[in-house]
C-alpha cells in the first residue's frame, strides 16, 4: 500500500522511516531527493481519513496544523492518503519549560474557540453536544464488552457503578467546541523554546471542553505544578478555562476504562505497558 501512495502522489523519495507512537493512522517520513521532508499519513478508515480532510478545512489559518500538500481519496483497497508538510521540531516532553505550557494553552484554547462552522457542510466530523452526556455514556459502554475481559467481575461492576454514580454529578458541559480527542504530548510539535503546532485529527469531534484535557493533565501537566499554572494562564488569554478539578476526576476515570478496553481490541500483549498503566489510574479511584 505504502509503494501505490508514493507512485499516487509521484514521490521521488530517498528514505522513508514510520514514525512510531501513532495508534490511529500508518505515518511516514519520508526524505525526498530534493532534501525536503515530508510526512505520509494513511489513516486506518475511511472515516478517520474524511474526519482528517474535514478538520484541515476547519483549522487551516486559524491553528498552527501541518499544511496539506496534496490528498488522496484511495480507492477499495485504501481509505486514502495524506501528503503534509513538515512542523518543524519534536514532541512535547514533560521536561518542557513553563513558558512552552503556556504556548500549549494557548493553542489548545484557539481550537476550543472554533464553533461548529455554519459555511461548511461536516459530513464526518459529529456535532455531539447536544447530546452530549448520550456521547459520552455511548463511548464507555462501547469499550465496556471489551474492558469485561479484562478485570475481575467485582471490579468491573464497581467501575459501572462508579460511572453512574460520577456521571450524575458532572457541571454543565462547555461548548460547542472543535475537540482534538487526543490532545497529548505526541500530538504537540515543540521546536526549541517555540511550540510549533498540533498534529493527528482523526478523532475529532464539536462537543463539551471538558473531555479534551485528560490526556494532556496524564502526561504533561501532572508532572510538574509550574507547568499546569503556566498552561492554565496560556488558555486564559483566549477563553476561560472550565474548573477543571470538577471533571478530571471522571474523564481520568473514563480514559483510564477506555483505554483498557482499547489494549483489549489492538492486542494486550503489544500494548501490556499502556494496559498496566490504566489498570493502575483506574485501581486507584475505585480502591
Amino acid at each position: 500500500m505504502l509503494n501505490r501512495v508514493i507512485q499516487q502522489f509521484k514521490l521521488n523519495v530517498l528514505s522513508i522511516n514510520e514514525v512510531e507512537d501513532s495508534h490511529s493512522s500508518t505515518v511516514y517520513n519520508c526524505k525526498l531527493l530534493n532534501g525536503e521532508t515530508i510526512f505520509l499519513k494513511i489513516p486506518y478508515t475511511k472515516l478517520k481519513c474524511q474526519r482528517e480532510l474535514e478538520a484541515y478545512e476547519i483549522l487551516k489559518d486559524r491553528v498552527s496544523i501541518p499544511k496539506m500538500l496534496d490528498y488522496w481519496s484511495g480507492d477499495e483497497e485504501c481509505p486514502g492518503a495524506f501528503l503534509l508538510s513538515e512542523l518543524k521540531g519534536q514532541p512535547l516532553t514533560n521536561k518542557a519549560l513553563p513558558t512552552i505550557a503556556f504556548q500549549v494553552g494557548v493553542l489548545h484554547a484557539s481550537m476550543h474557540q472554533i464553533q461548529p462552522p455554519t459555511s461548511i457542510q461536516l459530513n464526518s466530523i459529529q456535532d455531539e453536544f447536544s447530546v452530549w452526556s448520550n456521547f459520552v455514556e455511548r463511548q464507555f459502554y462501547s469499550f465496556a464488552e471489551d474492558v469485561k475481559e479484562v478485570l475481575d467481575e467485582s471490579l468491573y461492576r464497581q467501575a459501572i457503578v462508579n460511572f453512574e454514580s460520577m456521571k450524575r454529578q458532572l457541571p454543565p458541559s462547555d461548548g460547542p467546541s472543535f475537540i482534538h480527542m487526543d490532545f497529548r504530548p505526541a500530538n504537540i510539535i515543540v521546536d526549541e523554546n517555540k511550540v510549533s503546532g498540533v498534529i493527528d485529527f482523526e478523532s475529532v469531534r464539536f462537543g463539551s471542553t471538558e473531555i479534551d484535557f485528560t490526556k494532556l493533565y496524564r502526561d504533561f501537566l501532572s508532572f510538574d505544578a509550574k507547568l499546569y499554572q503556566s498552561y492554565q494562564e496560556g488558555y486564559n488569554t483566549v477563553r476561560p478555562l472550565i474548573e477543571l478539578e470538577v471533571v478530571l476526576p471522571f474523564y481520568q476515570f473514563t480514559d483510564a476504562f477506555n483505554s483498557i478496553g482499547w489494549c483489549k481490541r489492538r492486542g494486550i500483549e503489544k500494548n501490556a505497558s499502556f494496559l498496566e498503566k490504566n489498570l493502575a489510574i483506574l485501581k486507584k479511584v475505585l480502591l
